[in-house]
């Protein structure tokens, strides 16, 4: 048996490294698609709850839509106000204890994750609605566009590109977070960990493993998700070209100036 602490680190990513690979895997397959469902999520409650009401508006639209807000309101509340471990929890086993429905541990996983970061990304795209300038609506309304169109259509692609760090910071978030998801025996990081750690009894080792993996999960995928919002922004300098009086005159515009 090794001595050392980088032996017996040897030893362990001999014996388990491909669990850990495992587990890894299972992390960012939960993350990634949490997050998607999650974004999908809140842009469509966000857009919900934006809903203008209007002094024309029937009476029964008005309190039809109030009533929708009020139910989204809560499931934000809900979701944001209890923790991830929790729902987790109550949505396994209450499934199989009242619904009758034995839910496979990953699908119960996409779930909670889902639903737990579409509340969070609700209000995040909200705030990014929020943001934009109220012209951009009134413009979209003036030229005949319906709620829906104008936010598909001129604010949300204004918003999505600001919240986008915000978006990046949830998904690193549930990379990390998955890991609660081990109560439900979800095969991921934290679960495989569990598992080589009770062979030998070196929790620490093991755990020292842990952290370097989650460290590059979420290391890697914060640089490349700061490669997507720089290119998002376009580029740092803009030329316009020409104008009426002098076609070839030639305007540098970057970002300073703005």
């Amino acid at each position: 048996m090794p001595t050392t602490f980088f032996g017996w680190i040897h030893l362990l990513l001999e014996e388990y490294g491909s669990l850990f690979l495992q587990g890894a895997g299972t992390t960012m397959f939960i993350a990634v698609v949490g997050t998607t469902a999650g974004f999908a999520i809140g842009l469509l409650v966000a857009i919900l709850r934006t809903i203008p009401l209007k002094p024309s508006t029937p009476h029964w639209q008005q309190r039809l839509v109030q009533g929708l807000k009020t139910v989204l309101s809560v499931y934000i509340e809900v979701f944001r106000g209890t923790p991830m471990i929790v729902q987790a929890m109550v949505v396994y086993y209450g499934a199989l204890q009242y619904l009758r429905l034995d839910i496979p541990a990953l699908s119960a996983a996409f779930l909670v994750v889902s639903v737990n970061t579409g509340a969070y990304m609700a209000e995040i795209v909200r705030g990014g609605i929020l943001s934009v300038d109220k012209g951009q609506k009134e413009a979209a309304t003036a030229v005949g566009l319906t709620h829906w169109q104008s936010m598909t259509s001129v604010i949300l692609p204004q918003a999505v590109r600001s919240i986008l760090p915000a978006v990046g910071n949830e998904f690193v978030v549930n990379i990390k977070d998955s890991s609660v998801l081990n109560v439900i025996s979800v095969t991921e990081v934290y679960f495989m960990s569990k598992s080589a750690a009770g062979t030998y009894l070196k929790y620490f080792e093991v755990f020292f493993i842990t952290a370097v993996i989650y460290f590059v999960l979420t290391f890697t995928t914060t640089r490349l998700l700061r490669l997507i919002e720089k290119k998002m922004s376009g580029k740092d300098s803009y030329t316009i070209y020409g104008s009426q009086s002098d076609p070839n005159a030639q305007i540098v515009f970057t970002r300073e100036d703005r």
